[in-house]
């Protein structure tokens, strides 16, 4: 065989065991904090998965996995099974908290989502179909994706949604999407569609429903009673501002805190508490708990003319 022909054998063979060697050190990290579900609620008996994410036996999950149950067992990688409290759920963020009441598994690593590029490789770490300790690797297939969460009547979007073809099946939801250095950068929440699976991301947002959790077992959120669609901004504002799209107002809600701070129909909102406001998610990242009661100065584009107005957020009740 010519020297010619064996180097790009070896080049190939040296790119797959990189390849392999990365999904089997995340595996050998993330595995062992990662639990198989066994829950039975209101609708009956269901499964999932979770993953660890303390010293302290907190574990996090999706919200739809616990739908209406109290409790149920975790079975974790090396056997070992727990009974485990639901402390708290959101359904908006399809995430929820759970507490096992002795455990031994090691606590993942949470991550951050906010740097993931398309084509980067990414690992899920479940209990499909029963089948515990699965692993399965992919990359990010897509990112900013929207998923609509249902809480009684209010509907609001899972925003930033991650996107990847990393095999997931039911039983997946709730489980781990890490990262080559086996971060948990997203957790599983949702099978969209063949070779399609979704995982709300690890962020600063999450991370802020997640210590609502912790610290209450509910997730206080802001209202500020206004819906818009997104507009491009002119030019001469664009230029300006440094953002090409801006947030038209198309309802107020009477005497909400959006009406009693002056904002009118036909307004575009450029920013508000001081970042960009692109499309209705950039409001709704800011409307937890913090906000509530709270000054939130707003910059509008009404008639051509800049506005500066001043909201206070109310707490929204469901």
């Amino acid at each position: 065989m010519s020297t010619e022909r064996l180097e790009p054998e070896r080049a190939e063979r040296a790119a797959l065991d990189a390849y392999s060697q990365v999904v089997t050190g995340v595996a050998a990290r993330v595995l062992p904090s990662v639990a198989a579900l066994a829950v039975r609620g209101p609708r009956g008996a269901g499964a999932g998965s979770a993953v660890t994410f303390t010293d302290d036996g907190f574990l996090l999950t999706s919200a739809h996995v616990v739908d209406g149950a109290t409790g149920g067992l975790a079975t974790f990688g090396d056997g070992a099974e727990a009974r485990f409290d639901v402390v708290g759920t959101d359904s908006l963020s399809d995430l929820a908290l759970l507490r096992v009441r002795a455990t031994s598994a090691p606590p993942a690593e949470l991550g951050d989502a906010d740097p993931l590029r398309i084509g980067q490789l990414v690992v899920a770490v479940g209990n499909p179909m029963g089948l515990a300790g699965s692993v399965t690797a992919g990359v990010v297939s897509g990112l900013g994706r929207s998923l609509p969460a249902r809480d009684g009547r209010v509907v609001r979007l899972i925003e930033d949604v991650i996107q990847t073809d990393a095999a997931l099946n039911p039983g997946n939801s709730g489980g781990a999407l890490a990262d080559a250095a086996g971060r948990v950068v997203g957790i599983n929440t949702a099978v969209a569609g063949y070779g399609l699976g979704l995982a709300v991301p690890i962020n600063s947002t999450t991370r802020q429903i997640i210590g609502d959790l912790v610290n209450t077992g509910r997730v206080r959120r802001a209202w500020l009673g206004v819906a818009g669609v997104p507009v491009p901004l002119p030019p001469p504002v664009a230029e300006r501002t440094g953002q090409q799209r801006g947030l038209r107002v198309v309802e107020v809600v009477p005497e909400s805190p959006a009406g009693v701070a002056g904002i009118y129909l036909g307004d575009v909102i450029i920013s508000a508490g001081g970042r960009p406001v692109a499309n209705g998610q950039s409001l709704q990242r800011l409307m937890l708990g913090p906000a509530i009661g709270s000054r939130l100065p707003m910059t509008l584009l009404r008639r051509g003319a800049f506005v500066d107005v001043i909201a206070v957020p109310a707490e929204l009740t469901r």
